[in-house]
């Protein structure tokens, strides 16, 4: 078990230093998810403790000031660049600024709180969009990708990272009905070799994400319910250690 929880803390310690969280900030973060995981099969102080080795005195200051993970929230960027995608009154074209069908509309169904400029803004700095010469707005990535090293993506990498590690772990522990988790690792490839293998797993992937997306997005519409999903890929390269 040792080597697993080394290779899953080494990412997040490289992430905690990138961000200059320090070593009993992480600690405690760490204490409190015992304290969350813990809490479900255990009901009293003294349970919780033998169950965990946390010491009593501080589950006691844990459920005094229980820090709860914020609510999910949409990011609003993915979600307009989804509903281009997937809403027949905007799927297929660019759009204009202004009016009927235009990018204003759509950012204002989304959010309301926001102004339209910001959001187009911030898919532009993203790459996500761009403005033509009869000035329309362009949707040239299949999906909104965050800036690197800013707050959206961090919010991404919770979401995303915490839902597949949670698949696997329910995966490991026998806990449900089995989520789908596969992968294909290879080692002795050439550069050349492993840029071909990226790029066809890269523009395979959009073509099932594309597809998934609008078949979740009329689905919902269809026959809404209270589950959520989430299903996406990666691919990592790295010069072989062994």
């Amino acid at each position: 078990m040792h080597h697993a929880l080394d290779a899953l803390f080494t990412p997040i310690a490289r992430l905690a230093l990138g961000r200059g969280v320090l070593f009993g900030d992480a600690v405690d973060r760490l204490r409190r998810a015992y304290f969350t995981a813990g809490s479900a099969a255990a009901q009293t102080d003294s349970a919780l403790s033998v169950l965990t080795g946390l010491q009593r005195r501080d589950i006691a200051r844990m459920r005094e000031t229980a820090d709860l993970p914020s609510p999910r929230k949409a990011n609003s960027l993915a979600r307009l660049v989804a509903v281009w995608q997937t809403d027949p009154a905007y799927v297929g074209r660019d759009l204009p600024r202004r009016g009927a069908g235009s990018f204003e509309d759509l950012a204002q169904s989304l959010r309301k709180d926001v102004h339209p400029r910001t959001l187009l803004d911030a898919l532009i700095g993203a790459g996500t969009v761009r403005i033509t010469q009869d000035d329309c707005v362009e949707l040239v990535q299949a999906s909104y990708q965050p800036q690197a090293g800013s707050d959206d993506q961090i919010d991404y990498l919770a979401a995303s990272g915490g839902d597949f590690l949670t698949a696997s772990v329910d995966n490991v522990l026998g806990q449900g009905q089995p989520h789908f988790e596969r992968a294909v690792h290879y080692n002795g490839l050439s550069a050349q070799a492993v840029e071909e293998l990226r790029s066809q797993f890269a523009a395979r992937q959009m073509e099932v994400l594309t597809d998934l997306n609008a078949l979740a997005a009329q689905l919902q519409a269809n026959a809404p319910g209270p589950l959520r999903f989430r299903a996406g890929g990666y691919f990592y390269h790295e010069e072989d250690g062994e």
